[in-house]
């Protein structure tokens, strides 16, 4: 039987997908499969707050906070901390739920607010949960302070440790690749959850009240809780990323959830595509490798034209990344793959056959 055009395609990604960190490896070391670990697990925040910005169009800019506490959760619990080293499967849920709890918990003192309040608010709700990780090591010492929590217990199911090189089907398959399938997992998951809310009826509901909040809560929308909802979800999905990480890193501390996090994770929302999974994924690619490929290149490329390193390449390589993300926003004020309807809202200069032909394309989709 023949396939059709588009099971190919998802055939040839889901192939390419399994035998990516093998490329990797092979061209260009065990360093860049470990970018690409880190590279799945923003993916995972972004599309988490993606549901908070892109779809229910609530600007959140203290988003890490929920990743810091899914990361805790699973340092405190996983680790000789309190002298607990509870399973994964335990522990992962659970700071989700946490996360979760604590989005709702953003989300109800802030239902009133919008734009730029809105911004405030959850920026000071960000610093609050770093400042309050990086000074609970008095007079008790729950978080160990800003020496953070080491010797995390690795990722695990079972007696089988992903931390560890194994040997599969007659392969020799080191820890980075196994979380790399841990992670592409994990992510594709949560790709699975953002589609299917997408096209529901609470995805058109947050939609709604992104385009006009008064209009929304007029068709009968309960906009209260809907964007409950939006906040809750966006953060569950930052508590899975953040158990993950600790569990990868083995170390968390205050310096890994800092404001700049959270607007790195924004710029791949944004740079991307607002409200498309495929432009949010596109984003997060592009804005954890473009930061290393200017590390690496910095140097070597001062050398080759001026014959000698002019400028330290840690700080050129962020002005590099500053100067095409500037660049990107300005020919592609919508972002690199944004949806139908974003496309429409910043070209009205479009005809109606076009706008209509991508409205049938779009929902063919």
């Amino acid at each position: 039987m023949k396939l059709h055009r588009p099971a190919n395609r998802h055939l040839l990604v889901a192939l390419v997908l399994l035998v990516l960190p093998f490329i990797i490896d092979s061209l260009f070391g065990h360093g860049w499969v470990r970018i690409a670990d880190f590279a799945l697990l923003y993916i995972m925040l972004a599309l988490g707050l993606n549901i908070v910005v892109g779809y229910a169009g609530l600007l959140d800019l203290g988003y890490i906070a929920f990743f810091a506490v899914g990361a805790y959760t699973y340092a405190l619990l996983g680790s000789p901390q309190f002298g607990l080293h509870w399973p994964v499967w335990v522990v992962l849920p659970l700071g989700a739920l946490l996360a979760c709890i604590f989005g709702v918990l953003l989300g109800a003192p802030t239902l009133r607010l919008r734009g730029d309040y809105l911004a405030i608010v959850t920026l000071g709700f960000g610093e609050i949960i770093r400042i309050f990780m990086n000074n609970l090591n008095a007079p008790v010492n729950i978080t160990n302070g800003p020496q953070g929590i080491s010797m995390i217990d690795p990722l695990h199911v079972g007696d089988f440790s992903i931390g560890q090189r194994h040997e599969l089907f007659g392969l020799d398959i080191s820890s980075l690749h196994l979380h790399y399938y841990l992670f592409l997992g994990f992510t594709l998951l949560v790709v699975l959850v953002s589609r299917r809310l997408e096209n529901s009826r609470i995805g058109r509901a947050w939609m709604a009240i992104r385009e006009d909040e008064v209009a929304a809560s007029a068709m009968g929308i309960n906009t209260r809780n809907v964007k409950l909802l939006a906040f809750a979800m966006g953060a569950t999905f930052g508590g899975i990323s953040g158990g993950l990480f600790a569990g990868f890193q083995g170390f968390v501390s205050p310096e890994s959830f800092s404001l700049m996090e959270s607007i790195m994770v924004l710029c791949m929302v944004v740079l991307g595509g607002m409200g498309n999974i495929g432009g949010v994924v596109l984003g997060g690619v592009l804005l954890v490798i473009l930061p290393e490929a200017f590390r690496h290149g910095a140097g070597p490329l001062q050398q080759a034209l001026f014959g000698a390193v002019v400028v330290d390449p840690e700080s050129l390589r962020m002005l590099l990344f500053g100067l095409a993300l500037i660049l990107v926003m300005l020919w592609r004020p919508a972002g690199l793959w944004p949806s139908a309807q974003r496309r429409r809202e910043l070209a009205p200069d479009e005809t109606v056959a076009q706008q209509e032909q991508e409205t049938v394309y779009d929902h063919s989709r």
